[in-house]
């Protein structure tokens, strides 16, 4: 039998099924009523992972659900056309498509080679898992400037390998390695 998760210890980051679809949550606030006799609600900001569609849902505190039949594969990426993105599974060899939609923009993070994992429900894979930084090399970058930090900045835009543009501190140089947060896709040092 599954694991049965109650809505009230639903955080950010869990998994849970409803309706037969996973849902991830973004966000969880707990509300609890100031008259007697009133239920607690859950709030929470949703993401379909079959879909990908974000939904905000209130639920009672007691309300139960399954845990779904998620599996995460370690992959990595191949390479993109016109048909979706291509990986290949670390564990069975296989090549696994996923259509482009479903990667989104993921692809502004990922080179060939890159390892990360795959998500399957029941079997089918049905999206990524991004590691929560990924080492990216700067391919073009401004040099800073002697009184550049004057106007209170202290960064600059550089173009990464994937063609992903982000701001970096003055001293970073073109061909550095730089760690990247994949949540915000901003600068998180260097790698």
């Amino acid at each position: 039998m599954a694991t049965l998760i109650d809505a009230i210890n639903i955080k950010r980051r869990t998994v849970f099924e409803q309706d037969n679809a996973p849902f991830y949550c973004l966000e969880a606030e707990i509300s609890t009523p100031t008259a007697r006799g009133g239920q607690t609600l859950v709030r929470l900001k949703v993401r379909n992972l079959l879909t990908n569609a974000v939904l905000d849902k209130t639920f009672k505190a007691g309300e139960k659900f399954k845990e779904p039949d998620l599996q995460l594969v370690p992959v990595s990426y191949l390479y993109s056309d016109g048909d979706g993105s291509y990986f290949l599974d670390q564990e069975s060899f296989e090549t696994l498509n996923l259509p482009t939609e479903v990667v989104g923009n993921a692809l502004d993070l990922l080179v060939e080679g890159t390892l990360i994992q795959a998500r399957k429900y029941n079997g089918n894979p049905i999206g990524l898992q991004l590691p929560i930084f990924v080492e990216l090399t700067v391919t073009e970058a401004e040099p800073g400037v002697r009184g550049d930090t004057a106007n209170g900045s202290g960064s600059k835009v550089a173009k990464l390998e994937t063609g992903l543009e982000i701001r970096v501190p003055l001293f970073i140089k073109q061909g550095e390695k730089v760690k990247i947060a994949t949540e915000t896709r901003e600068f998180s040092g260097r790698a």
